[in-house]
C-alpha cells in the first residue's frame, strides 16, 4: 500500500527519521514536480466527481478550445 502524507517542512526531518527506523516501511520523498502533479490529478478527479454528480456544469469542448 502506498500512502501520501503531508508534513510541515519544519517537522519533516524528525518524522522521516521515525519512519526510517521502522523496518517494513520504505521512505521515498517526492520531488516538488511530482507532488504538484499528484495534487493536480487529485483536483481533476474531484472535479469529475462533481460533474458526474451534477453539482458542476460541463463546459462545451468548442468553448474550451476557443479559450486557448
Amino acid at each position: 500500500m502506498k500512502i501520501l502524507v503531508e508534513i510541515a517542512d519544519d517537522k519533516a526531518a524528525s518524522f522521516l527519521e521515525i519512519l526510517r527506523g521502522i523496518s517494513f516501511i520504505k521512505v521515498q520523498p517526492l520531488t516538488n514536480a511530482k507532488s504538484e502533479l499528484i495534487s493536480e490529478i487529485r483536483e481533476a478527479v474531484e472535479e469529475m466527481k462533481l460533474i458526474r454528480a451534477g453539482k458542476k456544469k460541463v463546459r462545451d469542448a468548442e468553448d474550451f478550445l476557443n479559450e486557448l
